[in-house]
């Protein structure tokens, strides 16, 4: 069998636009040329991996088998041209890199900085997005590192994953009016019972981490506002729509917020820097990965965050 990177590239941008005409304009080739290379795939694979019906251009299972795959080895192979010039000598590259967004709002924006300071040259691509993304991100060679959180319902299996953090989930809740909770110093997590909450996006992990603490405490939580991203939820707490379960850290710079600690059971999460286990980080994303390190390591960390490492 024998297939090469192009066809595979081309598979791709047939794969993400789902027409032939609009791939063959991303890969800058003649259309003609280039369903020609998709045939000699399917030829060499056995199989058809295009249902092209009336002009509906569609992955079959076959297709949807390969999909995956061609987008690691791509990414892989990509990341081998990266390795190699940095081993000829080359001071630029590239290091890609994730976050959450109540991360990419704290920690990782300075150790971000520092890193662009000592290492001007290397082009920084960040991914912002909830740890189940950047997991997905991850395993399919998207991204080179990411700071995750550690969940049983978030799949590791392929990664190399380091603790870094661990952090405090708290209750946040207009810091002024007088509203419940109040001055109080905890709230226990059964009171939240008959108490509108705000609520992240589905696949979001707070999202995930709230409601199956709420089961567990025996009641499925009353929502006033669903579907927000961080910026979003805090800022529909500030507007009185409800309270929120989130980090801690994300509301060091919420004036307008306070956070309430909640008890019974107390909420916490750990915080990892992970890698895929068969492919070894570049050594921009070593770089990187050392800064962000020394960064935690230095930094004056917020009440309800401690440093595990």
């Amino acid at each position: 069998m024998r297939v090469t990177l192009q066809q595979l590239a081309y598979f791709l941008a047939v794969a993400d636009t789902r027409h032939f005409t609009k791939a063959a304009g991303w890969m800058h080739v003649a259309q003609p040329s280039l369903s020609t290379q998709i045939r000699t795939l399917e030829h060499e694979l056995g199989a058809d991996l295009f249902s092209r019906a009336r002009g509906n251009v569609s992955l079959t299972p076959a297709g949807e088998a390969l999909l995956p795959v061609a987008r690691r080895i791509l990414a892989d192979v990509d990341v081998a041209r990266l390795e190699v010039a940095e081993l000829a000598g080359l001071r630029a590259g590239r290091v890609r890199v994730g976050a959450t967004p109540s991360l990419c709002g704290s920690v990782f924006a300075d150790a971000l900085a520092t890193f662009h300071r000592r290492h001007p040259g290397i082009r920084l691509l960040v991914k912002e997005s909830g740890s189940r993304d950047l997991v997905a991100a991850l395993t399919d060679g998207e991204l080179d590192l990411a700071l995750v959180i550690v969940s049983p319902a978030v799949n590791h299996s392929a990664l190399t994953t380091a603790p870094v953090l661990r952090e405090s989930l708290v209750l946040a809740s207009p810091a002024a009016g007088g509203g419940w909770p109040g001055e109080r110093d905890s709230v226990r997590l059964r009171e939240l019972r008959d108490r509108p909450l705000v609520m992240f996006r589905e696949g979001y992990d707070l999202r995930e981490a709230t409601l199956t603490a709420c089961r567990r405490a025996g009641f499925e939580p009353t929502l006033a506002v669903a579907g927000g991203e961080m910026d979003a939820v805090l800022r529909f707490v500030e507007a009185g729509l409800g309270c929120a379960v989130v980090p801690s850290m994300v509301l060091a710079a919420r004036p307008g917020l306070r956070g309430t600690r909640l008890v019974a059971p107390e909420l916490r999460r750990t915080i990892a820097v992970a890698h895929r286990t068969d492919v070894a980080p570049t050594k921009a994303a070593a770089a990187f990965r050392a800064t962000l390190l020394d960064h935690l390591a230095e930094a004056a960390l917020p009440d309800g965050v401690e440093l595990l490492r």
